[in-house]
């Protein structure tokens, strides 16, 4: 799991129209204070759009199920992103995450992706 950072920023490198956002691949699980992954970097020298795919990947995790876990409101998970504010996550980013919730830009997902159909009976039964 930890490597995924990397091995999507090596796959992704010889697409030239993606080089521009490699460093928000590999470095989205870094953390503001220190002691994330891959590369360990801390505040500025995150890249700018690993900090914000950082944000919106976490809101993301959080607010949507998973088979290891039930999604949280997103009131649940914008009060989250606050409290990790500067430990986590790059305090300005944030800011611009909390202004977007208040302005009523960030909305549940109305259209869920559909299920997927693993055998001919579970086909039938859908």
């Amino acid at each position: 799991m930890k490597r995924h950072p990397e091995k999507g920023s090596h796959i992704m490198e010889s697409i030239p129209q993606m080089r521009p956002i490699l460093g928000g691949i590999r470095n989205h699980h870094e953390r503001w204070s220190g002691g994330g992954y891959p590369d360990n970097l801390t505040g500025e020298k995150i890249p700018l759009i690993a900090r914000i795919v950082q944000v919106a990947d976490t809101f993301d995790a959080m607010t949507t199920t998973r088979p290891y876990q039930r999604a949280m409101k997103m009131e649940a998970g914008v009060a989250r992103i606050r409290e990790l504010s500067g430990i986590v996550f790059d305090p300005k980013v944030v800011e611009a995450f909390q202004e977007a919730w208040v302005a009523g830009d960030i909305k549940p997902d109305l259209h869920p992706p559909p299920k997927v159909v693993e055998t001919p009976a579970q086909e039938a039964e859908a």
